[in-house]
């Protein structure tokens, strides 16, 4: 019965949502999502906790009990899996014939869960879709980008956008109609449920970053479209701009653990290692003159192995 229960759609959308000692945005995410959604689409809201602090858990479990909702669930993890591994926690309960990867540190700004469902109706060759995000100042964010690649990491995101004008639209314009990207903001991803299923989903190999750019790719190579939906709109808190210069150490090692993975990954060995060659250059003269980035210079020298991600620090909670 469980299992003729999991491959039926029951509802449209299965929006999922990880929570991470951050139980007080989770309850104004949702309680957003059910504010503002159509209540002519049928949902669901299933929330994993990623192995919380007990105390943050227990207020995210008292304050979903009062909004007594039964389009929402919740489900905890006891290891945290990080941002693909949480979702495929979830996925496990999802029946809905839309998968939806919603940011817990998210406010819909309009219905545009909606907007999204109606959009991925009438375009059947988008696999997965994202929509337009701003800032606690209401400003318009960056809400797509181009694939890591050797060219992209060397030469920089304005020459694609120079070089391939087609392939390569600017992340920057401000556009009115949607328009077929590389892949969107990891904060909210609307997938077609089959295209999701059938990549088998996120690679859980990536503890965090560049989980979309590595799905999105799949997904093109088996011909599926990624999208961006300007209409559609929501309001993230973590999405200023931020200075690349502030970014703890430990965070850049982590980010180029990933990206180094996606590369060689999907690339081949060779391109994984002329860019690698590049980036010992790189950071090994920087080293010199900002002792703090020695740590990142060591790591890329090594090769940047995923056994010393920050997923093999995870423990296993009560």
């Amino acid at each position: 019965m469980e299992s003729e229960r999991t491959n039926t759609n029951i509802c449209e959308v299965s929006i999922i949502l990880i929570n991470y000692n951050s139980s007080e945005y989770s309850i104004k995410c949702i309680e957003r999502v059910l504010e503002i959604t159509s209540n002519s689409l049928s949902y669901e809201i299933i929330i994993v906790d990623n192995a919380s602090k007990k105390e943050d858990f227990a207020l995210l479990k008292s304050s979903l009990a009062q909004l007594n909702n039964d389009k929402v669930s919740l489900y905890r993890s006891r290891i945290n899996t990080g941002f693909g591994g949480g979702n495929i926690h979830g996925v496990q309960f999802a029946k809905g014939k839309y998968y939806l990867f919603l940011n817990n540190d998210t406010l819909l700004q309009n219905d545009a869960i909606a907007i999204c469902h109606d959009f991925m109706e009438k375009t059947l060759d988008a696999a997965v879709c994202g929509a337009q995000i701003f800032n606690e100042n209401e400003e318009k964010e960056v809400s797509f980008d181009h694939f890591t690649s050797f060219f992209r990491e060397i030469f920089g995101k304005r020459a694609l956008e120079l070089v391939f004008p087609k392939s390569k639209p600017k992340r920057r314009k401000n556009y009115i109609n949607p328009i077929p990207v590389d892949y969107v903001n990891g904060s909210f991803m609307f997938f077609r449920a089959c295209d999701f299923n059938a990549v088998g989903g996120f690679d859980t190999n990536i503890f965090l970053y560049f989980e979309e750019n590595d799905i999105c790719l799949r997904l093109k190579n088996r011909g599926k479209k990624t999208y961006f939906v300007p209409s559609a709109s929501y309001l993230h808190y973590q999405g200023k701009s931020v200075d690349k210069t502030g970014i703890p150490i430990p965070t850049k090692i982590e980010l180029k653990t990933s990206m180094f993975y996606v590369i060689r990954k999907n690339y081949g060995y060779l391109h994984y290692q002329i860019l690698r060659m590049f980036f010992i250059f790189r950071y090994g003269f920087t080293s010199i003159f900002k002792p703090k980035y020695f740590p990142l210079f060591h790591r890329i020298l090594i090769g940047l192995p995923l056994g010393k991600s920050l997923k093999q620090k995870q423990l296993i909670e009560d």
